[in-house]
């Protein structure tokens, strides 16, 4: 099982709501029009007549020209050829054989790669079975927190190992009676990978399924590790930013909204914690200078690159699929191609998507906010 089949696709969905925010463009420069609005641009080999739609389980593909996709003619595609280069380690069916070509063309020019999408790849528009061709972009990242191997000095949150007895007992104890029941806390005995200072990123890693780790070691020398998802209590998933809005407690589930209420309210942040009963074990992984530049393996099983992988519903789009992406909002505006790679347990429906920040403090804002409008298209084999 995958790091992320536990993570719930978006940070929004740790906060159950979300506000928008906006920042003002530069005073001297005219904002770029939103995608969806500029103009076509006719691309030469864009002709032909057009093969029949397609249909996947949960979404139809509809057969489009390549100037209906918005920012095609603009977007950098040497900065996603890595991402293509990586899902060619394990390529769907339909793409093995044009591997060898992608490979050769990740020295490219992005003229000469978008040239060669245009004779080799035919774009359709994912739609519900009804016809819906609107959906929705959340995001995730991987957090970067300090831990030290052993308790003390301010570090008292275990990150666990998955116990001994996890499949005899379904679902296993709650986050609670982790916390709380001695014969929960006796089955991990021994069983830490590495201690953080605050519960509440431990919460974020949880949610996330996946994190690294600035590990300060017995010695005193400090090295950098990932946490890898390895298994679950098997209990519910549900939301703190839901449970306080609830309770009436807040009317800011944003994530910082969430941080502000804990600030004020620290002797109620178990209650809050234990309002989602769902925890999670880890598994150690090396991260050398190559595993760095790459996020965590997705469900695909290839390592996920930031700005370039999405999560899907592979009932609607198969993993390894290079996809176009849209989206026009408050926080950001997007016309890409994307590499579908990963999955979720809340990326469900034909338009849906999970957009992989990257890791650290900047990725976890984007991530925390992005929640708007999205349309996708598929880019196929002819």
């Amino acid at each position: 099982m995958t790091w992320n089949l536990l993570r719930l696709g978006a940070m929004a969905l740790i906060v159950g709501t979300l506000a928008a925010c906006s920042s003002a463009p530069d005073v001297d420069t005219a904002p770029e029009p939103p995608l969806s609005t500029r103009a076509p641009v006719a691309l030469p080999g864009d002709a032909g007549p057009l093969p029949p739609a397609r249909m996947q389980p949960k979404s139809r593909w509809v057969p489009v020209r390549w100037a209906e996709l918005p920012g095609f003619s603009d977007d950098a595609l040497h900065e996603a050829w890595n991402a293509w280069v990586r899902s060619c380690e394990r390529p769907a069916p339909a793409f093995q054989a044009l591997c060898g070509e992608v490979r050769q063309l990740s020295i490219a020019s992005s003229d000469e790669q978008r040239a060669w999408m245009v004779a080799r790849l035919q774009p359709y528009r994912i739609e519900t079975h009804d016809g819906q061709a609107e959906g929705l972009l959340t995001a995730y990242y991987e957090p970067l927190l300090d831990a030290a191997r052993t308790s003390g000095n301010g570090y008292q949150v275990p990150l666990y190992r998955p116990p001994a007895t996890l499949g005899q007992r379904k679902p296993w104890y709650s986050r609670q009676d982790i916390d709380t029941l001695p014969e929960a806390q006796a089955q991990l005995a021994g069983r830490a990978i590495a201690w953080l200072r605050d519960p509440v990123d431990a919460m974020v890693l949880h949610i996330q399924g996946s994190g690294r780790l600035r590990v300060q070691e017995p010695d005193g020398s400090v090295r950098m590790v990932r946490v890898a998802y390895a298994g679950s209590n098997d209990q519910p998933y549900q939301s703190v930013g839901r449970w306080l809005l609830d309770q009436g407690l807040t009317r800011d589930a944003t994530w910082p909204g969430i941080k502000a209420w804990i600030a004020a309210n620290p002797q109620r942040v178990n209650e809050l914690l234990w309002s989602n009963p769902r925890y999670v074990f880890f598994k150690e992984e090396p991260l050398d200078a190559l595993d760095a530049g790459f996020g965590p393996r997705g469900a695909q099983g290839v390592p996920l690159t930031p700005g370039r992988s999405i999560a899907v519903d592979r009932q609607s789009i198969p993993y390894g699929t290079p996809v176009w992406l849209a989206s026009s909002g408050p926080q950001v505006q997007l016309g890409r191609l994307v590499l579908a790679q990963d999955t979720g347990s809340a990326i469900l429906g034909a338009v849906r998507a999970d957009y992989f920040t990257g890791w650290g403090q900047e990725a976890g804002e984007i991530a925390g906010r992005l929640k708007q409008g999205l349309r996708l298209w598929a880019l196929w084999p002819r």
